[in-house]
């Protein structure tokens, strides 16, 4: 366990609850049924990630290569659109969402990605289709009228120098589309992104007219660097300096669960690393990402002898719980019922 001996106070009045790609552990990941159960399970925030079609729509997928999370691969109409490229310098061979219009993808059914780990949710393997931004905030709007409680709205930006080399920039294609629906011109949005530039665009772009939509610098491992800063590395955007940098056009940050507390040698969580701490201490709110139910992702300390596949509910609250000590002020899992157990529990 680490190191931490007291609870910490986190920056936020609120710490909140965000369904990472809907409950992606209990339905396909970025489908409308998944942010149904993601909403009714107490998420505070639903993510979208969002990439681009070949006429410039914005649809949510985790990535812009689909051959994971589609059934595309059984489209013999589509066999010909298979094809390598390279994507933020990964060579990457499959489908990719610039070679299809809308219309084409709305032919595709969604698939579950990780079927190996969650073989429960390959019972709904062709169920759902690919929804678009526009069809997922209409949804999130509905529920959250039905519920009579705010949802917030946290959206990824995927690739966004990489699609801006096609001619599909996405940046005011999302403010756009926040600006055209009455819920999203009230509720709370949060814009996340790996890469640096499109986030302080957009922090010139929603000026003061915006309050309610917030900007996330995500955060990859510490030798990796953003797409469009090379000669920068993520570790260090994590340090003091670094961090006060972010501050000037961002309001959090989104690092990985390990970069606040890292996995020992043997498995186990170690000492909590000051990341929690400088953020605060910069201004902004620390929003980790992913907690995740199976065995397969715990850190040793919560695994159980069920299996690396299997559920292991008590082991993801516990681990939920030693992150929250630490101070975060918001976390994406990909089960939100116990998310909501772990902190509403405490």
């Amino acid at each position: 366990m680490p190191t931490t001996a007291t609870q910490v106070t986190p920056l936020a009045a609120k710490v909140l609850v965000i369904g990472h790609r809907g409950a992606s552990a209990l339905r396909p990941e970025h489908t409308l049924a998944s942010y149904a159960v993601a909403i009714e399970d107490g998420a505070d925030f639903v993510e979208p990630d969002l990439v681009s079609t070949k006429d410039g729509v914005l649809v949510v997928r985790h990535e812009n290569e689909i051959g994971g999370t589609t059934d595309v691969a059984a489209h013999p109409e589509f066999a010909g659109r298979r094809t390598t490229k390279t994507v933020d310098g990964v060579t990457i061979t499959g489908w990719f969402t610039e070679d299809f219009t809308l219309a084409e993808l709305k032919t595709l059914r969604a698939r579950e990605r990780l079927a190996d780990i969650r073989k429960a949710n390959t019972a709904f393997d062709g169920q759902f289709s690919v929804p678009t931004f526009d069809e997922m905030i209409e949804f999130v709007a509905a529920e959250a009228s039905a519920r009579q409680r705010v949802i917030g709205i946290i959206p990824e930006i995927k690739h966004s120098t990489y699609f801006r080399g096609l001619g599909l920039p996405m940046e005011d294609k999302v403010l756009a589309t926040l600006d055209a629906h009455a819920y999203t011109r009230v509720a709370p949005v949060e814009i996340q992104s790996f890469e640096v530039g499109n986030l302080k665009y957009l922090r010139g772009k929603l000026g003061k007219g915006h309050p309610h939509v917030r900007l996330l610098q995500l955060m990859d491992d510490a030798a990796e660097h953003p797409a469009d800063e090379p000669s920068s590395t993520y570790g260090t955007m994590m340090t003091p300096s670094g961090l006060k940098a972010i501050a000037a056009y961002a309001d959090a940050i989104g690092p990985s669960t390990r970069s606040i507390i890292p996995l020992g040698k043997d498995g186990r969580l170690a000492s909590a690393t000051p990341l929690v701490r400088d953020a605060h201490a910069a201004g902004l709110e620390v929003h980790p990402y992913t907690f995740r139910p199976e065995n397969h992702f715990l850190a040793g300390d919560f695994r159980n002898g069920a299996g690396d596949a299997a559920r292991n509910e008590a082991g993801s609250v516990a681990e939920i719980r030693a992150y929250l000590a630490t101070g975060i002020d918001a976390f994406f899992t990909d089960d939100p019922a116990l998310g909501r157990k772990a902190l509403d529990g405490r």
